[in-house]
């Protein structure tokens, strides 16, 4: 019986993309051509659709799982960030896998197609959303498990990572390397019509450990946007007060994209002289001159997760909420070192 591999691997395409395809998915941006060419070869493969393989004994068809896929961002921004590109990517993975039928719902202008909702046995919401946008949701439909955000754990089914372990195993293991002047770049995130700040875990849980331990200085501390753009303007700033702190972590790879490259402009060697700890592990980190060492977020696994949860949900009409936190590592690269004597002997001007 022919499969959904089987077409993948004869157009040369993603097992994802030829799933969304063969089930009329309207939002997958792919040509004419490649389409055609993947109804063409299942059509010569005799490929059967869900419906067809999952017949009962006596003829009767199988209930199909439809399952709404929301996201937080467009899909302009999601392309921008490999973070819910690859949470999205695992969910599209296991729904293919289990023949799940899904469908991508983009935010357009702050808003949300929410009667769609109602024709799905359960929704899968990537993101953060505010209260007003989670109510609108839970009248669309009743099945509603949430990936990277957790509303109401005695209500909804979520999938999270645990943020303060995450940050304070980066920053022992900075404080390992002898690191004590560590800076701080990171992001704030806005929900609802009304742009509600979300203030960043990852901000309190440094501040708070870099206190405790009594290493805070709060003119080490930038603020700006997720973004690669954001991180080389602040680390442009912070280089421009002249003496940097010998170690930055900084709260996610894409703004740790833009640190390295402020950094390279000004003659301002990584490890040699400031250390840099990311945030995510996105596929092209390891790539990076010097290899970026990070936290490793096992976003596809968030994916695939969030889909079981929800689908257990369905299945057994369970009503008693689950909270899943995934656990995350550091991975070592070259982008750190051991603190030495060479790290504050001149100065950044």
């Amino acid at each position: 019986m022919a499969t959904l591999k089987d077409i993948a691997k004869l157009t040369n395409v993603s097992l994802a993309t030829v799933s969304r395809v063969l089930n009329y998915d309207s939002s997958i941006s792919v040509t004419n051509e490649t389409r055609k060419r993947i109804f063409e070869v299942a059509e010569e493969l005799d490929y059967r659709t869900p419906k067809q393989r999952n017949k009962n004994s006596d003829g009767n068809i199988e209930k199909i799982i439809r399952i709404g896929v929301l996201h937080w961002y467009t899909q302009d921004e999601e392309l921008e960030d490999p973070y819910y590109l690859s949470i999205r990517k695992g969910i599209e993975k296991c729904a293919a896998a289990k023949n799940i039928q899904i469908t991508m719902i983009f935010k357009n202008s702050d808003k949300y197609t929410i009667n769609e909702l109602q024709k799905f046995d359960g929704v899968l919401a990537i993101g953060k959303f505010s209260n007003e946008n989670v109510e609108e949701f839970a009248k669309g439909c009743k099945n509603i498990t949430f990936v990277d955000y957790s509303p109401n754990v005695k209500k909804y089914d979520s999938v999270v990572i645990d943020f303060k372990a995450a940050v304070l195993e980066a920053l022992d293991y900075l404080n390992g390397l002898g690191h004590r002047d560590i800076g701080y770049i990171g992001g704030l995130e806005y929900i609802g019509s009304e742009n509600v700040i979300i203030k960043d875990e990852r901000e309190d849980v440094f501040q708070q450990y870099m206190k405790e331990n009594g290493f805070l200085n709060s003119n080490n501390i930038y603020i700006g946007r997720f973004t690669a753009e954001d991180g080389y303007n602040l680390m442009k700033e912070a280089i421009g007060k002249g003496e940097l702190p010998t170690a930055f972590f900084v709260a996610s790879d894409s703004m740790a994209i833009g640190v390295l490259r402020a950094l390279y402009e000004s003659k301002i060697s990584v490890p040699e002289e400031v250390s840099i700890i990311g945030f995510n592990d996105i596929p092209t980190a390891k790539y990076l001159i010097p290899p970026l060492t990070t936290i490793k977020v096992y976003t596809e696994f968030m994916g695939r997760t969030a889909v079981e949860l929800l689908v257990e949900r369905i299945n057994e009409n369970r009503e008693i909420a689950k909270k899943v936190v995934i656990p995350t590592e550091v991975v070592v690269r070259e982008s750190c070192k051991k603190k030495s004597k060479r790290y504050r002997c001149r100065n950044f001007h």
